[in-house]
């Protein structure tokens, strides 16, 4: 039988609840978000325990070694998290080219950056849970003992991988992978059970310390040990000295909306520059080339800019304020024509994963984003923990001119974001897409199809999405409809149609009425997607 032969066209509904709602891309992360609140906890241990899961059920896209954003709406005030960890105190661009690299390699023990996961469980359940960090943890630490059985598009990413890491993983620091995630000789099967003792054990310690045994225990201890072993970067100085950061979330207003977004060194100021842009042209109309055109102008626009520009903010050559003001957007706007553009940076003024949200009765939303970056991370587990480290540090330049160069113990341009809506003061909900650098794109996707469309939260995930690659480049789903590609081949687009829609980003979407209290989620139909709702 085969799990990812869908020959028919079908339908999924919106999901309505009241008590509380977790939208995820794995129902039993979903489920375990549920369990928690149903045992006394909110919306915020909700997600904590959504996300813990996710690193055991959906580890192709996130793991223990990772970083994490939040926005955090509580008693009618949203609140920013800045998780993303920084690197290595030890590392230089000097240090990286004296191994042979003329840019940061991909795997391996170079771009490994401190994992900010851990901590941003910690920092959330503290200030706004109701539960302990351990009890949100317990359904996590059950799947990976007692082990799960792999869903349709887990298993297809999960294979892939391994076909690829076992041409190129051949050294002995890449061994902890297989045996973690290949106990087999080979990647688990589509329906077959997947367990992880040592990932169940490092995430109790984690839960028992309040995760300080990651950053100042034994964890650590056996993160240093390894990477010192193996000629690595990260020590344990690195990770007991990291602290997540509260930050002031940044907005655009989009036809009466606010669109939230984390500010740098989160590439979500991308999205906002795009809306911007797009609401000083034409007024848009549905399943209109014109209007297709216009937002892909808008993003490649915003997008060349936010990669010229966005890293830690006292890098930056330009300010935030001034990448969202008008008069930019007027700017930038102007220079979108009826043809597509070869996109060139801005000139200055003188002088970027797994997705979830979760909401509650009481008016608690979340917006939670983690990630080890490009699927399973930079290859490297430390043995016997289950803890696959992330490879962020691949995204900074090795070029001592750009703003985003490498530097001992800076965060880099960071690529996932979740976004919050609001109008009036009051909160609309969270929204995501996970993807790498699809995510501010289906960002500004899900709020056209929202606000200029009134699309349902299940329907303004599923339509066809286009992605901007760079330069005259644009992808589309299989099921975008062929005259609008058509047209937008006239207007000088380099357009390709991709058979498969995993490039395409996985969203969730959870709206609530403010009047009455209503849930309304929605959830992605590119992946093992689930709302579970009570």
């Amino acid at each position: 039988m085969d799990y990812l032969n869908h020959p028919f066209a079908s339908q999924r509904n919106t999901v309505f609840g009241k008590k509380g709602m977790v939208a995820t891309s794995q129902p039993l992360a979903a489920q375990a978000g549920i369990e928690v609140m149903q045992k006394g906890g909110n919306a915020i241990d909700a997600a904590i325990a959504a996300a813990a899961a996710l690193t055991v059920v959906e580890p192709t896209s996130n793991g223990i070694g990772g970083d994490a954003f939040a926005l955090v709406w509580v008693k009618d005030k949203l609140h920013g998290l800045n998780s993303s960890g920084p690197s290595p105190k030890g590392i230089s661009v000097e240090a990286v080219k004296e191994r042979g690299h003329e840019k940061m390699p991909i795997h391996g023990m170079i771009p490994v950056t401190v994992p900010g996961v851990p901590a941003a469980w910690a920092e959330l359940a503290d200030k706004f849970g109701k539960l302990p960090l351990s009890e949100s943890l317990k359904p996590a630490i059950r799947y990976a003992e007692e082990g799960y059985p792999l869903t349709p598009i887990l298993g297809k990413y999960w294979k892939l991988a391994y076909s690829k890491f076992k041409e190129t993983f051949t050294s002995e620091e890449y061994q902890a992978w297989f045996d973690t995630f290949a106990p087999n000789g080979r990647a688990p099967e589509i329906g077959e059970i997947w367990s992880s003792p040592g990932h169940a054990a490092t995430l109790r310690d984690i839960g028992e310390t309040n995760a300080r045994s990651f950053y100042e225990g034994s964890l650590a201890d056996q993160i240093d040990a390894f990477m010192q072993k193996h000629d690595g970067f990260l020590r344990k100085e690195d990770l007991s000295s990291f602290q997540p950061e509260w930050v002031e979330p940044v907005s655009a207003n989009y036809r009466g909306y606010d669109v939230w977004e984390i500010p740098p060194n989160g590439q979500g100021m991308v999205a906002l520059m795009a809306l911007n842009i797009f609401k000083e042209l034409q007024k848009p109309v549905w399943q209109s080339a014109e209007t297709l055109h216009e937002q892909i102008e808008a993003m490649k626009l915003a997008f060349t800019d936010g990669q010229a520009f966005i890293t830690e903010p006292e890098a930056m050559p330009v300010k935030t304020e001034h990448l969202l003001s008008e008069g930019y957007a007027k700017e930038r706007a102007a220079t979108v024509t009826e043809t597509a553009c070869e996109p060139k940076p801005y000139e200055l003024p003188k002088g970027g994963t797994v997705y979830l949200s979760a909401a509650d009765e009481e008016g608690n939303m979340i917006s939670y984003i983690q990630s080890n970056y490009m699927g399973f991370g930079s290859g490297i587990v430390i043995p016997g923990t289950g803890i696959g480290l992330q490879n962020r540090g691949a995204d900074f330049k090795l070029d001592e001119d750009h703003p985003n160069v490498l530097k001992p113990g800076k965060r880099t341009f960071h690529t996932i974001i979740p976004g919050f809506l609001t109008k009036n003061g009051k909160a609309v909900g969270p929204f995501g897409v996970m993807g790498g650098y699809m995510q501010p794109q289906g960002h500004f996707q899900i709020v056209t199809n929202t606000i200029d469309y009134l699309l349902n939260p299940q329907a303004a995930l599923d339509a066809p999405r286009w992605q901007w690659m760079g330069g005259k480049k644009v992808v589309v789903e299989a099921h975008f409809p062929n005259y609008l590609a058509q047209s937008l081949i006239r207007k000088g687009h380099d357009l390709q149609v991709m058979a498969d829609g995993g490039a395409f980003g996985r969203g969730q979407i959870i709206w609530r009425n403010s009047e009455t209290g209503v849930l309304a989620g929605g959830t992605e139909s590119r992946t093992d997607g689930a709302v579970a709702v009570w």
